[in-house]
């Protein structure tokens, strides 16, 4: 999700990416170990205030910044997604695809669906 000024508010993944079989897929390893570093990172290092969660089948992760976002959580976001990006890239965007949307659209219930 990204404001008007193109800043990363937040993001939602969901799925599994079927590159091998549950619980032996590299991806789904992978993007899970970035997504819950961004999110421990941002815990750690700023005082933004956050939203999470986690799906209990471990098929979604949702992290989003309700109010104003530092420069530091900003970069710990583009982060993430520069690690999203190049698992795509090595592994291929039939294992991992992106949906970019303005998050001002969460306020009116469209979803965004990043399936990895």
């Amino acid at each position: 999700m990204r404001d008007r000024n193109e800043v990363v508010k937040g993001i939602d993944i969901n799925g599994h990416a079927g590159y091998a079989e549950y619980g032996q897929d590299v991806i789904c390893a992978a993007v899970s170990a970035l997504a819950l570093n961004m999110a421990n990172s941002v815990e750690t290092f700023t005082d933004d205030h956050f939203e999470g969660s986690v799906g209990e089948d471990g098929g979604s992760f949702s992290f989003s910044f309700p109010d104003k976002i530092s420069s530091e959580s900003q970069l710990l976001m583009k982060s993430l997604i520069l690690g999203l990006e190049n698992i795509r890239d090595e592994y291929g965007a039939e294992y991992i695809k992106f949906r970019f949307r303005r998050s001002e659209e969460r306020r009116v219930g469209k979803e965004c669906r990043s399936r990895w």
